[in-house]
């Protein structure tokens, strides 16, 4: 009996991959709904009947019990009724590139585990970096945008306390706004920043920082004797997915010769519209960007990556171990600018799409996403009985339900139980948040495939949902479902 992949294992591999793809692609082709609607308990339930430390039932038996206790539970992202969160469906050539890394099982962090794997990801970096605007860019692949975040300001960090004679680690600043991902705040915690480092600039209407405002917070950060050593502009807000003005935000960060970090984890699909790039004009004037490709190409978690207008600026936190890479040696180690060591080889992913897809076809699929979400602001906002509360650069819809004669106060009760009983259901997931003060129901389109109809269809079992709860009802009973 052989366990491990090997030769010798060879044909048993075959078996279990192909009893497994038949398994998902069943799942696939008779999935009707984003999630089963199973309760927490009965979940929990699941899970705890199975015994851990029992004697193994074999891979055919154990991946059966995969599909029925993982796959029927999942929450399914393809779904048009998966409305809810940044989670984009996948390209085909991207998962059968994963299930390839996933055999070889290669670590990217140095040249001798990995080899050709480490030429390959420079070269998908090198070619984001373009795309960006940098002409001897660099980078390197992370886990998602909370680790690029970390290790921008990580770099920023370190460039701000070797540039400013007489700076200690608690003089400094980040400049921000409260639209800005929470990651940059935990990043300031993390990097031993003063408890009041991040410093929040005001935004305009659509919660874009304004530049006029950073100006002047960057001189009260002058005035109050500290340093500024980064700011954090967004590219694509969490919640509302507008992007920053990058051009004017730059001139302030150039002016005051300060780090410009570009966080671009949603918005960094612009990179490939032949229709909106003009969004992202700017960019390449920051010093480092966050790109998320499972947010934005299609790619499966993980796949993001920090890129650096400097390759050089990368070596502010290199560190060498004889026994993995050893000063001097001349190997393109990958563990010298990262803050991982063993590292999966997630640029091959992107690498597989973007020769099956071609960049302008993954262009095409972001626009259809932005699109979509503007045909949907125009159907929300023609709607009598929900409010449309926010504009967009990218595909989000920020609403509520609230007919005419519905207060506040029910209809901010409404938009939490509306998302649990849509959850509860099933049927459709949607998201919530706060947009000034008042809680809001946020849709995140990221599958180029879904079409309007699909979007008033989540939208119907809303306002079925909604009118279930003020009459009374808990649940979304079988008699207020709406038929596709």
């Amino acid at each position: 009996m052989h366990e491990l992949l090997s030769a010798a294992s060879a044909d048993a591999y075959v078996d279990a991959m192909r009893g497994t793809v038949d398994r998902v692609a069943a799942r696939f082709r008779t999935t009707t709904q984003p999630f089963s609607g199973a309760s927490r308990a009965q979940l929990q339930a699941l899970v705890d009947a199975v015994d851990l430390d029992g004697p193994g039932r074999g891979t055919a038996a154990a991946l059966r019990e995969v599909d029925d206790l993982f796959a029927q539970h999942a929450v399914w992202f393809h779904d048009p009724a998966y409305t809810a969160h940044l989670n984009c469906p996948v390209a085909v050539p991207a998962v059968a590139a994963e299930a390839v890394l996933a055999a070889i099982n290669p670590s990217i962090d140095t040249y001798d585990q990995s080899t050709v794997g480490t030429l390959m990801e420079r070269r998908v970096v090198a070619w984001t970096a373009a795309r960006i605007g940098y002409l001897a860019g660099g980078g390197v692949f992370t886990s998602g945008g909370t680790q690029s975040n970390l290790q921008a300001l990580l770099l920023a960090r370190e460039h701000a306390l070797a540039t400013a004679p007489g700076v200690g680690l608690r003089d400094l600043v980040v400049l921000a706004t409260a639209s800005s991902h929470f990651s940059v705040q935990r990043s300031a915690y993390l990097l031993g920043l003063a408890p009041d480092a991040v410093r929040l600039v005001p935004v305009d209407e659509r919660g874009r920082m304004r530049p006029d405002a950073l100006a002047i917070a960057m001189r009260h950060v002058a005035d109050d004797g500290r340093h500024a050593a980064a700011v954090v502009a967004t590219a694509g807000t969490t919640d509302r997915g507008c992007v920053d003005p990058l051009a004017a935000v730059a001139d302030v960060c150039d002016a005051a010769d300060v780090w410009l970090h570009v966080d671009a984890a949603y918005g960094c699909g612009l990179l490939v519209s032949r229709t909106r790039r003009h969004l992202l004009d700017g960019i390449e004037r920051a010093r480092s960007v966050t790109v998320d490709f499972h947010k934005a190409f299609f790619q499966p978690v993980s796949s993001s990556a920090l890129v650096v207008r400097h390759a050089a600026d990368l070596r502010l936190v290199a560190h060498h171990h004889d026994y993995l890479n050893p000063a001097g040696e001349d190997e393109p180690n990958q563990v010298d600018v990262s803050l991982q060591t063993t590292r999966r080889f997630d640029a091959l992913k992107l690498w597989t799409t973007l020769r099956a897809l071609g960049a302008d076809r993954i262009g095409e699929m972001v626009d259809a996403t932005v699109d979509l979400a503007a045909a949907v602001h125009t159907l929300v906002d023609a709607d009598p009985d929900l409010r449309l509360l926010a504009p967009t650069d990218l595909s989000t819809v920020l609403f509520r339900y609230q007919p005419d004669g519905l207060d506040d106060a029910r209809a901010d009760a409404l938009v939490g139980q509306v998302r649990r009983v849509l959850f509860g259901s099933g049927r459709a997931l949607v998201a919530r948040t706060t947009l000034d003060g008042r809680p809001c129901l946020k849709l995140t389109l990221l599958n180029p495939d879904t079409t309007v109809a699909d979007v008033r269809h989540v939208l119907e079992l809303v306002r079925r949902a909604a009118g279930s709860l003020l009459e009374g009802d808990d649940l979304l009973r079988p008699d207020v479902a709406v038929a596709r």
